[in-house]
């Protein structure tokens, strides 16, 4: 039980060495309160018995009668030493009126002064108590001897020594050594039992270095700068470093108090407190983004609370954001030009064989066919940037053969520039989404429906598609899901910037599918406009 290198004791040990020294005072007070008792019990008696010897011997005719002759010392030594062997006293003595010993059974006092201390036995009343004779504890007793008249002529006295403290020990008990012989024998046997589980549960570690584990343990986790929180099985914060309590915009006081008090969001204290695993979710706390992962805790397979861990990614995210927006321009451009380029080589190839009036029947078919096309978007949606991604996303899905319809009863009158750059991420990430849903299919439709108050955008984009099952309703939400095993690892980003950019808002965006491959998925956003948000704050 002792730690290497210093040799000092492990906690164990010092825990096995403070149980026994706790022993050792228990049996230390055991053996007082034993030793008081025991003193207790010979005082009251053995005083009780030499206070009927001193009354015995202050009865004796013989002792009234000669108690003041100059020979007392010899005609009353058969009385002293009956009373002596009868009462089993240490010393039985007869004084005079006035203290001084006439007659004992110890010769060294006679003619000495009688140790009468408190005793107002010539004052003719009867005494019991303790004296110190020779610097000897004793328990005395003394009586008036008195004459036929009734006058004080002598005092009895009798006195018997307290016993050794040993014997006043064995006396109180004789088997008290056994017991404290067993139990110090048991009070060890446990202490060491108990200084072996602490040893196994503490790794054989000692005080210091458990504390210097604390301690870089405390350095540790104060110096990331990533979130980290504990909770225990009953729902309270058990840990929270400055990371988490500055992303969290928490006080200093929340540790130990119930997470469902600290005024977090319904959707973060769900996640700090689940008994599953999570891995990525996003969250939007005070308006920063952040991407935690949740993980139970157990020890020897017992759930002791939950550890979550978070990072700020709001930056990351509007990188993201504009990448994804990057991204979609690039695929509108390659489609367009894909188009285009096949358009072209009909007409090179008409051209070459000499099909003039086919080429000016193509030309004018595809003119008005893009004429009617921008004009019908134009009409239903005023906004510059809505309309043209949705004139580049039409030539999106006629790539992948799926059609994309405007719903004749949208209406978007222009927007601000802010509402207007988000709706257009949010409408290139569904419609995107939805093409890709539909891929592949025969006859495909995506549906897109827009319309607008003074107060918020509703945008709604229905498919063909294979749908969405109920269980997986939450989890297209998630940063990296997909639900196509095989898709890149970049995919599964855009209906989480969705969510995000819509939580961020203020808005909210619903699922609905049957996921049955007949009613496909439809996804519907609320997005407030700028100017109503000012004028709620």
């Amino acid at each position: 039980m002792w730690s290497r290198g210093a040799r000092r004791p492990t906690l164990a040990g010092q825990l096995l060495l403070l149980q026994l020294a706790v022993i050792a005072v228990v049996l230390a007070i055991v053996a007082v309160i034993s030793l008081r008792q025991s003193t207790a019990s010979f005082a009251d008696d053995r005083g009780s018995r030499m206070r009927s010897v001193a009354e015995y011997l202050a009865n004796v005719a013989v002792v009234r009668s000669e108690v003041g002759d100059s020979g007392a010392r010899r005609t009353l030594a058969p009385a002293i030493d009956r009373a002596l062997r009868l009462s089993g006293a240490t010393t039985v003595s007869i004084a005079d009126p006035d203290g001084i010993v006439v007659a004992s059974s110890d010769p060294g006092d006679v003619g000495r002064p009688a140790v009468l201390e408190e005793s107002r036995v010539r004052e003719g009343r009867g005494w019991s108590g303790d004296v110190t004779v020779d610097g000897e504890r004793a328990v005395a007793a003394h009586a008036p001897i008195l004459d036929d008249r009734g006058e004080l002529v002598g005092l009895s006295i009798a006195e018997q020594d307290y016993p050794s403290t040993w014997a006043r020990l064995t006396d109180a008990a004789s088997d008290l050594a056994l017991f404290l012989g067993v139990g110090a024998a048991l009070g060890v046997a446990g202490s060491y039992l108990v200084s072996r589980i602490v040893r196994r549960r503490t790794r054989g570690l000692g005080p210091r270095e458990i504390a210097t584990l604390a301690d870089h343990r405390e350095a540790l986790l104060h110096s990331i700068r990533e979130g980290v929180v504990a909770v225990s099985g009953e729902g309270r914060v058990t840990l929270l470093n400055d990371g988490a309590r500055s992303l969290l915009g928490l006080d200093e006081d929340a540790v130990g108090r119930p997470v469902d008090a600290l005024g977090l969001d319904p959707d973060v204290v769900a996640l700090l407190t689940g008994e599953t695993e999570t891995r990525d979710a996003v969250a939007l706390v005070r308006g920063r983004v952040l991407v935690m992962n949740h993980r139970p805790a157990s020890s020897r397979g017992e759930g002791i609370g939950s550890v979550t861990t978070m990072r700020d990614r709001t930056e990351v995210a509007a990188v993201q954001n504009q990448l994804s927006s990057n991204l979609s321009i690039t695929d509108t451009l390659r489609a367009q030009t894909h188009e285009f380029a096949n358009q072209l080589h009909t007409i090179s190839g008409l051209v070459q064989l000499g099909e003039y009036d086919e080429v000016r029947s193509l030309v004018g078919t595809l003119s008005r066919r893009r004429a009617e096309t921008d004009a019908a978007v134009a009409e239903r949606v005023r906004d510059p940037a809505v309309a043209a991604l949705l004139v580049a996303k039409s030539s999106v899905a006629a790539e992948a053969g799926v059609t994309l319809r405007l719903d004749e009863t949208s209406s978007l009158p222009a927007l601000e520039p802010v509402d207007s750059a988000d709706l257009t991420t949010v409408l290139g990430n569904l419609v995107d989404n939805a093409v890709d849903a539909c891929r592949g299919r025969g006859d495909a439709t995506v549906t897109v429906h827009l319309d607008a108050s003074d107060a918020q955008v509703t945008l709604t984009v229905s498919d063909d598609g294979p749908g969405v099952p109920t269980e997986l309703r939450e989890s297209v939400f998630s940063r990296g899901f997909s639900t196509k095993p095989d898709v890149p690892g970049g995919r599964g980003i855009g209906l989480a910037l969705v969510r995000m950019i819509c939580t961020e808002r203020g808005g909210d965006v619903t699922l609905s599918s049957d996921g049955d491959g007949r009613d496909g998925a439809t996804f519907r956003v609320q997005l407030p406009r700028e100017a109503a948000r000012d004028q709620e704050h």
